[in-house]
């Protein structure tokens, strides 16, 4: 196996891909990738391939597998280590609108009440409109009643991905905290940056309020871009073929 601990030192000079039966293969110098399973690391696409094979080639003299996030995915999507089908995969998503981040509201400070109205309404507003459901929001600590129909709409929706692209949509969900957020970045309506930022607004608030007091949050902060980033990059690259692959090529 080639995940034996978090890190390793790097034993390959030369990463290049190669197109196979299954699809795209990874190859470290002559030995080809396998996952953690032992499995052939095969992916669907090519831009994934490219981007895959970009994380490899960017590791110095020690390969540090948690900043690999589109291999950790790949190898998700491959090992299935949960062993969930499709639907169960589509139902955990959607469970996190019950606990929605920008579904939540505080009464207390007016302040922080009033920076969640202005940054987090629109967004909901945007998700109503687009999915064509209700979802509102509440201080209550029971969150919103989110209707039964709202989240027959979401599983729908959801079915229209595949089975790579879902386990991508369930990583930024688990990095947001939430749905709303997840899609709108996965549906272009807003940037990383800026769900990041919605996803973290009591933080932010309170660093506003009190300064920025520990260097351990510009380091979360960066962190949670990075996967971000990377579980959106995947669900694009899952989901589109040809497109993707020609502006990959160019950048």
């Amino acid at each position: 196996a080639l995940f034996p601990s978090s890190e390793r030192k790097r034993f390959y000079r030369n990463v290049s891909i190669s197109q196979g039966e299954g699809g795209f293969e990874i190859n470290l110098d002559h030995r080809k990738l396998k996952t953690p399973q032992a499995k052939l690391f095969t992916v669907p696409s090519e831009a994934l391939a490219i981007a895959v094979a970009t994380e490899w080639d960017s590791q110095k003299d020690t390969i540090k597998f948690y900043t690999m996030h589109l291999t950790t995915l790949c190898n998700t999507a491959l090992d299935n280590p949960t062993q969930r089908n499709k639907m169960q995969l589509i139902r955990a998503a959607v469970k996190f609108l019950e606990t929605d981040t920008v579904c939540y509201r505080v009464e207390e400070p007016p302040a922080l009440a009033e920076l969640q109205k202005n940054e987090w309404d629109p967004v909901v507003t945007w998700a109503e409109q687009r999915y064509n459901v209700t979802i509102g929001s509440s201080t209550s600590i029971l969150g919103p009643n989110i209707p039964a129909s709202t989240k027959e709409t979401f599983v729908s929706h959801l079915a229209s991905y595949n089975m790579w692209a879902l386990q991508g949509i369930e990583f930024v969900i688990t990095q947001l905290k939430s749905l709303i957020l997840s899609m709108s970045l996965i549906d272009r309506h807003i940037t990383v940056e800026k769900a990041v930022l919605l996803s973290r607004l009591e933080e932010e608030y309170q660093i506003r309020r009190w300064g920025n007091v520990e260097w351990a949050h510009d380091y979360d902060l960066c962190e949670l871009r990075a996967r971000t980033a990377a579980g959106t990059l995947f669900v694009h690259l899952c989901s589109e073929s040809s497109t993707v692959k020609h502006k990959l090529l160019q950048d």
